[in-house]
């Protein structure tokens, strides 16, 4: 019942657009990575679904952006990574007899009026990404061996984002 009245509500805000504003208003996003980091009670079902959602929505900004400002690096490079990192997931959600949620982060998606703030949105976005990653790693539920799977999922999808923090570093250091 519990989950029922989260995922309603999440929806419900969802859909309403209320919470759904750019990341550099400071109002938390309840979709990917801002949903899982006011979850209190994550599941294996909710942590696969953040997860997704995030990787989606990564996805839906960094095709924007290519759209606004041309096929960029190291953009079009994570761009690709992430439907790598979605295929995964989709996956892991077979795997453990979940329904793959729909991709509905086009309502989510924010593009950046300038190159260097799409750079700095990517640092952002993968600083937040990496934070979710690690919540989900130290939960006692992905320290049992039968979720050894998801232990390593989660590790290197984290791994991940830390290279293309990086990536999106060096282009602010030019």
């Amino acid at each position: 019942m519990k989950q029922m009245i989260r995922w309603a509500l999440i929806l419900s805000l969802a859909t309403l657009g209320s919470m759904a504003f750019a990341a550099n208003t400071g109002t938390t996003v309840l979709y990917g990575n801002g949903a899982a980091k006011a979850d209190t009670d994550l599941t294996i079902q909710d942590m696969l679904t953040y997860a997704i959602q995030d990787e989606y929505l990564a996805r839906g900004e960094y095709v924007a952006i290519m759209a606004k400002f041309g096929t960029i690096r190291p953009f079009s490079n994570i761009m690709e990574a992430e439907k790598t990192h979605i295929s995964w997931l989709e996956q892991a959600f077979k795997t453990y007899k979940i329904a793959i949620p729909k991709d509905e982060s086009a309502s989510f998606i924010v593009v950046p009026k300038t190159v260097t703030e799409a750079y700095e949105a990517g640092v952002q976005a993968e600083i937040d990404n990496i934070a979710m990653y690690d919540r989900f790693l130290a939960q006692p539920v992905i320290q049992d061996p039968k979720f050894a799977d998801l232990k390593t999922l989660f590790t290197n999808l984290r791994n991940a984002s830390e290279n293309h923090l990086r990536a999106f570093k060096n282009q602010l250091g030019r």
